[in-house]
């Protein structure tokens, strides 16, 4: 039997596949000597919180004229502070001529599972949208693992070990203790929760505000606790 030419052999079907990353946005602001101590000590008190960590510096803050800009992105990688995007500036100022601007990233949304898409008979391509829901884990999570869910609540039903990190675009319900990091909210919603059967998180955030475990109240350890922004400011409180 004849082997079939390249002419007639059909090409292979490519699969890909959507991996989500947690980046985190750094909003630099006015006075930025200040805004730079500022981020000193917060490394100083966590020092491995941007460590690996894929980070979107929003400009959107200050002037092209602002004093100390043409030293910001220099600043920041001396810090060890990985910059992947770039977004409310313009890259035609000219404090901004000497940077390694970042290209190619637009925005950002939930990922999941993507398929490439195929023409419908009207030539046109079909797409599906699948609605919010929670994600059940019904298993602990252990060290070195990470649950990244953009749509909705993350719920897990048994313990988060230390190392380990859940992110929700909703809240985070943990029924048995958090050990590890807990990140809501992460689509802008301020009004997401982070709950715990036992409270010992070594970092809890909510949308983009974050307190480390040293910043929790002792008195709360080991306790029912809930972490929520008010005023701004993200709190744990008894779970009653």
């Amino acid at each position: 039997m004849t082997p079939l030419s390249d002419d007639f052999r059909p090409p292979p079907r490519i699969r890909a596949r959507g991996r989500s990353f947690l980046a985190l946005v750094l909003s630099p602001e006015a006075g930025l000597d200040d805004w730079l101590r500022g981020l000193d000590a917060q490394i100083a008190r966590s020092p491995s919180f941007f460590v690996g960590k894929p980070i979107i510096l929003d400009l959107g803050l200050l002037s092209g004229e602002a004093e100390g800009l043409a030293d910001l992105y220099p600043a920041l990688l001396e810090r060890g502070v990985r910059i992947i995007g770039i977004e409310g500036g313009d890259s035609a100022w000219p404090a901004l001529a000497g940077w390694d601007w970042p290209q190619g990233f637009e925005g950002g949304r939930a990922s999941g599972t993507v398929a490439l898409p195929e023409e419908t008979d009207g030539g046109e391509a079909a797409s599906a949208t699948a609605p919010a829901a929670s994600l059940i884990v019904e298993r602990p999570v252990r060290s070195g693992q990470s649950v990244l869910h953009h749509d909705g609540d993350v719920i897990v039903i048994g313990s988060v070990a230390s190392g380990a990190e859940i992110s929700a675009g909703g809240s985070v319900h943990v029924y048995g203790t958090l050990r590890g990091r807990a990140i809501a909210g992460m689509g802008g919603q301020p009004g997401a929760r982070i709950f715990a059967t036992a409270m010992k998180a070594e970092l809890l955030a909510i949308d983009g505000y974050y307190m480390i475990a040293e910043e929790i109240d002792p008195a709360l350890s080991g306790q029912p606790a809930q972490a929520l922004l008010e005023d701004g400011t993200l709190v744990v409180r008894p779970l009653h």
